[in-house]
């Protein structure tokens, strides 16, 4: 610690703990010093795991304590497993209290299987199952696969990319006769993103052949249908599904009924004036890491202020940034939720093209681990 400064403490080790390290660094200087205390000893760079199973990307693990270090802070292993507001602290699943002047909770959110029966795609740990359906069709022993997405708090951009990256798969492989189908909640594909991004991922998913149940939710997947509300029947041999999502449900501060933390337009945490949530641990519905480093630089300017640092805090106001991999050329996404704009394009509409766009981590990732250019190589 220095003297004088505000102790923060970030809970999580991820993207938006990442992103808020670099942000409070930037914005606070040598005012903050800043602590980490994360449960696993790499960062996992995830979104491009879809790709894993299909050969055109790869996940990547990198070292987490010298990133932080790089960023402007400290690590210590451990999981947060209770918050002290009232006596600002925090304690670990090892027992130890660490004392902050400021909290930011970046701890994630927890996968659970929405579909009895079904391949609950949940990143990396699910791609032997995957390629072990992508055999089965290469084989001619599965004719009918379904993608659905459960009902609930998730990220719907990934099934989208299983469905278009296993069409791909399939026609490089000279495999047909497989029917591939989309089950979404969703009033239009990819509907968070506007109405001509929707309308322009409705006509490649109907060009590839992929026919999409809008307005539809999976509910049970056995002997071969998979039924669905309203109420009806999908056959199917094979259901991919994405996990259904929950939050940290963190002793000491408040959550929803599945476990999310709630927070204001300035990523506070209830009443707390020093404790801040960012990302996928808070009740916002969205899951992407482009939203978790917005938020978290919302609640670092914030702190930062707090630090005595002339900065002017914003409220958060989501922009959804996405890159879809389709097998073929990748699709550029940008929207802004309640609001009418809407952009796609083939070409980058940010730089670097990277999958998860932070103000601070995205250059941050591509200098210290050549992100970008990995990216490049697997739109290109």
């Amino acid at each position: 610690m220095r003297p004088g400064s505000l102790r923060v403490v970030v809970a999580g080790g991820g993207v938006a703990a990442l992103e808020a390290t670099l942000a409070l660094r930037t914005l606070a200087e040598s005012r903050v010093s800043i602590e980490l205390i994360a449960p696993e000893p790499a960062f996992v760079y995830r979104p491009l795991s879809v790709g894993d199973p299909f050969l055109v990307a790869e996940t990547r693990r990198f070292p987490l304590a010298p990133l932080v270090d790089s960023a402007g802070g400290a690590l210590r292993a451990g999981r947060v497993a209770a918050v002290d507001p009232g006596e600002r602290f925090v304690e670990t699943d090892g027992g130890e209290r660490v004392p902050y002047d400021a909290l930011l909770v970046a701890l994630g959110a927890r996968g659970r299987e929405a579909l009895p029966n079904a391949l609950t795609f949940a990143g990396p740990e699910s791609n032997d199952a995957l390629k072990a359906v992508l055999e089965e069709a290469l084989d001619g022993d599965v004719h009918r696969i379904v993608f659905a997405l459960p009902g609930g708090a998730t990220w719907p951009l990934p099934l989208y990319e299983l469905a278009l990256l296993t069409g791909s798969f399939l026609t490089d492989h000279g495999t047909g006769g497989v029917e591939l189908s989309l089950v979404t909640p969703e009033e239009a594909p990819l509907a968070i993103f506007g109405r001509e991004a929707s309308e322009a991922i409705g006509e490649l998913l109907e060009a590839r052949g992929i026919a999409l149940h809008l307005q539809t939710t999976p509910v049970a997947f056995e002997g071969g249908e998979l039924t669905t509300a309203p109420d009806r029947a999908i056959e199917a041999d094979r259901v991919i599904a994405l996990p259904r999502l929950e939050g940290p449900r963190l002793e000491g501060l408040p959550s929803d009924t599945d476990g999310f933390i709630p927070t204001d337009d300035r990523c506070r945490v209830g009443f707390e004036v020093d404790v801040y949530a960012a990302g996928d641990a808070t009740q916002f519905p969205l899951k992407q890491g482009g939203i978790a480093t917005q938020m978290a630089d919302t609640a670092a300017a914030e702190i930062a202020a707090q630090a005595g640092a002339q900065v002017e805090p914003e409220p958060f106001k989501p922009v959804l940034r996405g890159l879809l991999l389709t097998g073929m050329v990748p699709r550029y996404l940008r929207g802004e939720p309640g609001t009418p704009k809407s952009v796609v394009d083939t070409e980058a509409l940010w730089w670097p093209p990277s999958k998860i766009v932070g103000r601070h981590l995205a250059p941050f990732l591509a200098e210290k681990l050549g992100l970008s250019e990995s990216a490049s190589r697997v739109l290109s």
